[in-house]
């Protein structure tokens, strides 16, 4: 049996408008969709942006036990955006579909996975005659994936789900607005404004009064004294705040000094199963994370899943078949507050899909942590693989430790994101230790 895999990274329903993409955002994007040779099985068919570069396909697979040249890679002409990302047009490119066919060459396919299961991917699924292997097809195939990562229709599914959410609301009209910033500023509470489709924080800002605060989950923080100030923001801001399209605007308390926690969980027809959470860094987006998170306890931990379930079997009622990471914040206080949920392979899936499920010993799982982080600058993605073997810092099976590069970002930066393995928190801190110090200076 064969799966489709499909690595559109970064779609409308997950960062809004991709015109308004910077080209190295692109290319970062680009470099995010290799990660999809983490799922690949024996036989697999993989779309990709562009074809993948051989160091990291042999690094990945060594690691996974796939036979690299079992793969099949299609690649389709460039779009109206380029060759970065698997857009829309891209996917339904004639040629790229006659040469995915010719690829597959009759050969039966069981599951379509894409990382973002939307529209575009559901109208490929049909055209190819294989809707019923993409879960969740009917939902999706409805525009369904735009429902499931609005910010905006978060709050009223998670409202209507009984999931505690930051008090706040969702606004449509600069008026509207600026009266919502108003109300919370004006009880002393700093706010954060979202837009409705974004991803890392980037569609965030916080707002603040007399509260100092510094930025985290957002990219800026924006002083405003008084309600003319509020009313000069809204308006200076209204077109990015919107998409440029018109969204809606979330507007909500932000908790300063909270863990940034998530737990993510795969929807089929029958259940909603937890496939692992784990605490995000900041700095101040998101730049990595620490799985299983290391600031809750286990009660807390364990209200975190139950509540993230809650929310997620909503979507499991509507119709929604896939992955979903639930996000919230613990706050000071020790409340909990969901903020989003994300319906698509996120930057997080990998670590409890591959690692954990695969490269992971099963008498591992549930004793190791996981520290991944983004910008280590390296020569070169094969010189790191050679700096951490020559210095036995090297993931190893047997031991269920070392380090791991999940992605090459070289392309765009020059640099890798690399994952530590250890027996605990501290242990992957010391590991970390020793990986930077082969790269310092």
């Amino acid at each position: 049996m064969t799966t489709l895999c499909i690595a559109n990274n970064r779609t409308e329903e997950m960062v809004g408008d991709l015109t308004g993409m910077t080209p190295l955002e692109q290319r970062f994007a680009g470099c995010g969709a290799q990660r999809m040779l983490w799922w690949a099985e024996d036989g697999d068919v993989l779309v990709l942006p562009w074809g993948p570069d051989p160091e990291y396909l042999a690094y990945v697979t060594g690691l996974t036990g796939v036979r690299a040249d079992s793969l099949t890679f299609v690649v389709p002409p460039p779009g109206e955006q380029g060759d970065q990302m698997l857009t829309t047009d891209r996917l339904a490119d004639p040629g790229f579909r006659a040469e995915l066919r010719r690829a597959l060459d009759g050969r039966a396919v069981d599951e379509v996975l894409a990382i973002s299961p939307n529209g575009a991917v559901a109208e490929l699924a049909a055209a190819l005659g294989m809707a019923h292997a993409m879960p969740g097809h009917p939902f999706a195939a409805q525009g369904g994936n735009a429902l499931v990562n609005s910010k905006a229709g978060f709050r009223a599914l998670a409202a209507g789900a009984g999931v505690p959410i930051p008090p706040g609301t969702v606004a449509g009209s600069p008026a509207e607005v600026e009266a919502a910033i108003e109300h919370l500023l004006v009880q002393g509470h700093s706010v954060m404004v979202k837009v409705e489709y974004q991803a890392g924080g980037f569609g965030n800002e916080i707002l603040a009064r007399d509260e100092r605060v510094d930025a985290a989950g957002a990219e800026r923080v924006v002083p405003l004294p008084d309600r003319a100030s509020v009313a000069a923001y809204v308006a200076e801001r209204w077109t990015w705040l919107t998409g440029g399209r018109g969204q809606r605007v979330v507007v909500e308390r932000y908790f300063a000094d909270s863990a940034p926690l998530y737990a993510q969980f795969i929807i089929d027809d029958t259940a909603v199963v937890l496939s692992g959470c784990g605490e995000m860094v900041m700095q101040p987006v998101v730049i990595g994370e620490i799985t299983p998170p290391v600031t809750p306890d286990a009660e807390v931990t364990a209200e975190l899943v139950d509540q993230a379930a809650r929310l997620c079997e909503s979507l499991r009622v509507i119709g929604y078949r896939g992955t979903v990471s639930a996000d919230a914040v613990l706050t000071p206080k020790g409340e909990i507050y969901f903020h989003e949920t994300n319906g698509r392979l996120t930057g997080s899936s990998h670590l409890h899909d591959a690692y954990f499920g695969r490269l992971l010993r099963e008498e591992h799982r549930d004793a190791r942590y996981i520290l991944e982080l983004a910008g280590l600058k390296v020569p070169s993605f094969a010189q790191a693989v050679a700096a951490i073997d020559a210095a036995g810092l090297a993931f190893d099976p047997e031991t269920g430790t070392g380090v791991v590069y999940s992605c090459d970002f070289a392309p765009a930066d020059g640099s890798v994101m690399y994952c530590v393995i250890a027996e605990s928190p501290e242990a992957t801190r010391a590991l970390e230790t020793g990986l930077l110090a082969l790269f310092a200076g």
